[in-house]
């Protein structure tokens, strides 16, 4: 196996969460050395615990993982000569694997920026399918609500508005019905990072989001790793995928056959998935976009192929060839690999039954049986070390699990089992939806859409309870001590640099000489780590009234229950009328209301960021606002604060 590797001898992974253990971990087991680097922020280093790189660097906040200029001379201060972005953050950003070349002289794990700047942009990828002859969907580009709405009208509904350089199910909105499309277009461009969208025929109803590994190499040979489906998704986040497809494999080999096409034509290097849509009952299929970078679902592409992708990512960019890897060209796309089906079950930190709120907080315990087909990838770390809190600023992933057996029946099977065997606590997370999917009648069949868990989502929730409640809890299981751990007060307090109180003092002995009554002064200088009410360490700057300068204490532990303090933030009372309560947990980016406006039923009064996806909160009655949540800047707020209060007699306005 001789050639003219370029061994990386240093990697930063710019990443963190499950997929950065992923590639510290696949790194370590590289044929020659690499000494790693990873990044961590004061409040999320679990990922360094379980990946154990050589080095762990903190840096100033989540924001750091998208700032280029910060990276690069970071690269040149520890002479890193190569990064590894995984996914989301900087994984497709053609400007960072450019400027990470010209001016560090590190290269970025991937397609190199040129493959980036090619197929990154949703419509130059959308005119190189057609110039390869693969069918697309009509669109118009750069449109506002009027161009919009002749082309929705001229085609039909639906139609699709997608933000350019979107992703992850950011900057994408269906639209059923011309009154949709204005609010659907703003929404889109605000999480667009270039404010710009195109308007996209749907095709939805009966298609599968079916999408192919491609690999290619620096000689310009290119492969294929079958394909997945992704169907099994929520308003365009996928929540369950499988590989291969179920599908009639002769549509499927023209849909692979595509892929190849359009690889081969750009020279396309490194990982990268070609999406399409696929109708088996029409026998069609339509591009859709390239994700020009490791997936998060590349665990089942794996489980079929027998290839380690992440490392295959790290040797071809040190030089290897497909073949000196081994990576067949001799695979007939028209046949499934041989006897090998897989799953991923994506496991998150979030409450199916009230809306998909984010749920925050730190993760105590958490159970995922092991065995013969089962793996699981997370950066969930109960045993020791720094363990997980789930807060805004990151996805809420905890884990993924996945699945493999011989046969489909016995791999849906095997899911059935994991997910009734692993208990999670601490956070509220999504393991009962996931139970209710794998066990439906039309999961087993094949029978998935991309609209399917949408329009059952009630049922399936429904069926979701039904499972748990028949699950036998053990004496002495994560189920048993969970139920403890209910009945502790919940804090909805989110503590900030800067968050600051006032303490009035007084002599218990009224014989005291000292001043009947002292205020002292806290204030939070900088908080370290956050996992109130069982635990917080900081830095206060305090002030006695005697001392002008304040001097700094640090506050190691505490296991003051929440309900001892009281927040900043007013709570609000589901039960009261004129109590508006913020629904979920996420950064408030926008109050749209005042104190003295008259709001309707459904009107949109503020909007919340959870993992860069925008989301409505709107007013479950009409009446005139008395008070509105004052906020300065954008900031993270937790579930069930006081958003707005009514005033005035609200009788016949629920």
């Amino acid at each position: 196996m001789s050639s003219p590797h370029s061994p990386i001898k240093r990697l930063l992974v710019a990443n963190r969460g499950e997929i950065a253990v992923r590639i510290l971990q696949s790194a370590r087991e590289l044929p020659n050395p690499v000494e790693l680097f990873a990044l961590y922020t004061s409040d999320d280093r679990s990922h360094c615990d379980l990946g154990r790189p050589q080095h762990a660097i903190e840096i100033p906040s989540a924001s750091t993982y998208l700032d280029i200029s910060y990276l690069i001379e970071l690269v040149k201060k520890h002479s890193i000569d190569a990064v590894h972005p995984g996914y989301g953050f900087l994984s497709e950003s053609a400007e960072f694997a450019h400027r990470m070349w010209h001016e560090a002289g590190s290269i970025v794990i991937g397609p190199g920026w040129e493959n980036l700047a090619r197929t990154g942009d949703k419509l130059q990828a959308k005119q190189s399918a057609t110039e390869c002859g693969v069918p697309t969907l009509d669109f118009v580009e750069n449109a506002d609500v009027d161009g919009a709405r002749a082309f929705a009208n001229k085609i039909g509904f639906p139609v699709m508005i997608k933000a350019v350089d979107g992703g992850g199910g950011r900057g994408i909105r269906l639209v059923r019905q011309e009154s949709e499309l204005e609010n659907s277009i703003q929404r889109a461009i605000g999480e667009s990072p270039s404010r710009s969208v195109f308007v996209e025929k749907a095709a939805v109803d009966g298609f599968h989001h079916v999408e192919v590994q491609v690999i290619g190499d620096r000689t310009g040979q290119v492969r294929h790793l079958w394909e997945r489906d992704c169907s099994a998704q929520r308003r365009f986040q996928k929540v369950v995928e499988c590989a291969p497809a179920l599908m009639d494999r002769t549509l499927i080999g023209k849909v692979i056959g595509a892929a190849l096409r359009m690889a081969q034509k750009v020279g396309y290097q490194s990982l990268g998935t070609f999406e399409f849509l696929v109708s088996e009952e029409r026998q069609e299929f339509y591009f859709l976009e390239v994700n020009a970078r490791l997936q998060v679902e590349h665990t089942i592409t794996e489980a079929i192929s027998g290839v380690d992708l992440v490392q295959t990512q790290l040797l071809l960019a040190q030089g290897w060839t497909l073949n000196e890897l081994e990576i067949s060209a001799q695979v007939d796309p028209n046949q499934p690999p041989p006897s090998a089906f897989s799953i991923q079950l994506r496991l998150c930190s979030e409450d199916p039954d009230n809306g998909f709120a984010l749920s925050i907080g730190k993760v105590t315990g958490f159970n995922v049986p092991s065995g013969h087909g089962i793996r699981v990838d997370t950066n969930v770390n109960v045993s020791g070390g720094t363990p997980l809190v789930v807060g805004s600023n990151f996805d809420n992933l905890l884990a993924k699990i996945i699945v493999t057996a011989s046969s489909w029946e016995a791999t849906v099977r095997k899911a059935q089992r994991v997910l009734a065997d692993s208990r999670i606590e601490g956070v509220t997370t999504n393991i009962n939806l996931l139970r209710a999917i794998v066990a439906h009648p039309d999961f087993m069949s094949g029978q998935v859409d991309t609209q399917w868990l949408g329009l059952h989502l009630d049922t399936i929730l429904e069926q979701g309870k039904h499972i748990k409640n028949n699950i036998p809890v053990l004496n002495g299981s994560l189920g048993a001590s969970h139920t403890a751990q209910a009945t502790l007060p919940v804090s909805n307090l989110l503590f900030r640099k800067g968050d600051a109180w006032s303490i009035t003092l007084e002599p218990l002995s009224k014989e005291s000489k000292q001043p009947e009554k002292s205020t002292h002064y806290l204030s939070l200088s900088r908080v370290l780590r956050n996992e109130f009410p069982n635990s917080l360490t900081a830095d206060i700057e305090y002030t006695t009234p005697s001392q002008t300068v304040p001097y700094r204490m640090q506050l190691e532990t505490t296991t003051t229950a929440a309900s001892a303090l009281v927040s900043s933030h007013r709570r609000g009372d589901p039960r009261n009328p004129h109590h508006i309560v913020l629904p979920l947990s996420g950064k408030l980016i926008e109050i749209l209301v005042s104190e003295g406006d008259d709001v309707a039923k459904d009107q949109v009064l503020a909007f919340v960021k959870q993992m860069k996806m925008e989301l409505e909160v709107r007013s479950p009655r009409s009446g005139k606002v008395k008070w509105v949540y004052e906020m300065e800047e954008e900031e993270d707020v937790a579930e069930g604060i006081l958003l707005v209060e009514l005033e005035g007699d609200l009788r016949g306005k629920l």
